[in-house]
């Protein structure tokens, strides 16, 4: 059974997390975690979303995003 369709909105607020499969490292070092960082940051710009938060776990991660222009599906592609 498919997920429901994510609601968007302008100026929303997402918690957004992923987890490893079978709970699993996603982030093996440090290095890791600065690529992870350096995309999102790439993301953030390009789409004009607001990053209120975030944390990075080895094996999962969360994100406070706000979507102002309402386009959160096209910054997760």
């Amino acid at each position: 059974m498919a997920r429901p369709l994510r609601l968007e909105y302008a100026g929303a607020l997402y918690h957004i997390t992923a987890r490893g499969n079978a709970r699993q490292d996603i982030f093996l070092d440090d290095e890791d975690r600065r690529r992870f960082l350096g995309v999102l940051e790439r993301v953030v710009a390009r789409c004009h979303l607001v990053l209120h938060a975030y944390s990075l776990m080895s094996n999962h991660f969360h994100l406070l995003v706000e979507a102002p222009e309402a386009n959160l599906s096209t910054a997760m592609r």
